[in-house]
């Protein structure tokens, strides 16, 4: 009779191949609006902490030299009658979008300005850089369903900074894009020559080229979560009117449309473009978005104003509309999918983060060209080099880097050592100094670059004045009323346009929520 033991061994014993030897899935994020449905995420109040300027030959200054004032012609019952064909194409000079600009000018703001953000340099160690847009498309992305992005991301001295790659799908099209595509985009443009006059109290001449290469930018802070944020996007004008004439508030974003003439087509258009005007002027806090309806023959027949905090009224009640608690828990989202994967600080290495419609978010690592955005002489002036050194980020173990979306919304994330309270994103985390990340790749520096310490006295927007006082408008634009049954209240001084419930973080002294 063999022993329990001898019976044991002649059978077969399986043994568990060890853990680091299985297969790990990429890392990447879902994209289900579902899962993205909870209660709004905290969104500090943007906040203006300086402008540039782009001249006709795309040349940056940093002042308001090309900030332009809004001045809407009066409503005496008649259509504007806008011809928004006049002039092309051959008062016409449109940008070349073969040049790659990435995040240079916005860099260069940084250089020049550094000194003068609130909580020293050492604030934006902790901090995500990049343009107003790429957080736009972040926001729609749950209700996109044609265009998909690229967007690169590369830390340096504890900052991340992310600037968009044009997808070779979106090449393709921008390469063979219609006539009629582009003179419509030239009607954009030309809409905002009718609406703007270059200096306050004067009317608009709509009789000169419409040259894209001009734009006013405005460099904005706040903060999304437990992520600050310092981002810039481009401003169409401001309105010596307004309520307040602090920035960003005073300003206004204009747009055109197709004119509407059947309930069907005005749901359409609250599903699918104000969700695009909505995410792009909430960002940086813009009030109103005045938009100019045109008809088939170019002429734009209406003006009507969208306020930003009204305008998820449009689509509440419509089960396949959009949800702004959606859109900002999906860009929280990713922040933190992206703090979490890109965690080695070196300018030199880039990760892709790369979407198509209907499949998730993934990432690819690559080194140097032609993926590297970070120009070389970012590090000849430091922007942000802590005192101590750079500080460090602890890699997310891969078993942790395929997660569910709602665990990636909690993660917290900061530099090591910072204890975790959503007040320390809004403080510095060291000094400043010099670094020297891109000795390998020894290039002349730009004459405009100067490594002396930036004036103290810098004023954020010398330039035009944009507080002059003025005469009293004949008229405003209409405004659309709500859809019937969508029970539209506006939100009252201190609340926000949606209903909050739930757990959020606390703001951080002198924040104001959104």
């Amino acid at each position: 009779m063999e022993s329990r033991g001898t019976k044991r061994e002649a059978g077969k014993i399986e043994v568990a191949e060890p853990r680091n030897k299985l297969p790990r899935p990429a890392p990447s994020l879902p994209i289900d609006p579902a899962l993205y449905s909870g209660p709004f995420p905290f969104y500090r109040r943007p906040s203006e902490l300086g402008c540039f300027s782009l001249d006709a030959q795309r040349q940056y200054h940093g002042d308001a030299r090309a900030l332009r004032y809004y001045s809407p012609p009066p409503t005496n019952g008649q259509s504007p009658n806008f011809d928004l064909r006049d002039g092309y194409p051959d008062r016409y000079q449109p940008r070349d979008e073969e040049v790659q600009e990435r995040l240079d000018h916005l860099l260069r703001w940084l250089l020049e300005h550094r000194g003068q953000l609130e909580g020293g340099p050492g604030w934006l160690a902790g901090a995500i850089v990049t343009w107003r847009g790429h957080l736009t498309k972040l926001l729609t992305t749950p209700y996109e369903r044609q265009e998909g992005w690229q967007l690169a991301a590369s830390r340096f001295r504890g900052t991340l900074y992310l600037s968009e790659v044009e997808t070779p799908a979106a090449r393709v099209q921008r390469l063979t894009r219609p006539p009629l595509l582009r003179e419509l985009m030239y009607m954009g443009y030309k809409f905002e020559q009718y609406m703007c006059a270059d200096k306050p109290g004067v009317s608009p001449d709509p009789s000169g080229e419409v040259n894209t290469n001009v734009a006013f930018c405005s460099v904005l802070r706040s903060r999304l979560g437990n992520h600050p944020l310092l981002f810039s996007g481009e401003v169409d004008c401001t309105d010596p009117q307004a309520p307040s004439t602090q920035p960003p508030t005073c300003y206004v974003e204009l747009k055109t449309s197709k004119e509407m003439h059947s309930p069907g087509q005005w749901k359409s258009f609250y599903r699918h473009k104000l969700l695009k005007w909505w995410a792009q002027s909430f960002l940086p806090g813009v009030p109103n978005v005045v938009a100019g309806f045109r008809n088939p023959e170019g002429f734009v027949c209406s003006l009507k104003t969208f306020p930003t905090m009204e305008m998820f009224e449009y689509v509440r009640n419509d089960r396949d509309g959009w949800n702004p608690s959606v859109c900002m828990n999906f860009c929280a989202a990713f922040l933190s999918f992206a703090q979490n994967t890109v965690v080695q600080d070196d300018p030199r290495l880039v990760y892709l983060f790369s979407w198509e419609p209907g499949g998730p978010v993934t990432v690819s690592e690559h080194r140097d060209a032609p993926h590297a955005f970070l120009p070389p002489w970012v590090a000849a002036v430091s922007i942000l080099a802590p005192s101590t050194g750079s500080p460090t980020r602890r890699a997310a173990p891969r078993s942790e880097r395929h997660i569910s979306a709602r665990r990636w919304m909690q993660r917290t994330t900061r530099p090591s050592g910072v204890p975790e309270s959503p007040a320390n994103s809004e403080k510095g985390y060291g000094g400043s100094g010099v670094g020297n990340e891109y000795d390998g790749l020894r290039q002349p520096l730009p004459s405009w670059l100067s490594t002396k310490a930036p004036n103290p006295s810098y004023s954020p927007c010398p330039g035009p004045t944009r507080t002059q006082p003025q005469p009293a408008r004949n008229s405003a634009p209409q405004q659309i009323p709500p859809q019937s049954g969508s029970n539209h209240r506006p939100p009252g001084p201190h609340q926000s346009a949606w209903p909050q419930s739930g757990p959020v973080p606390p703001p951080a002294d002198g924040e104001q929520r959104l």
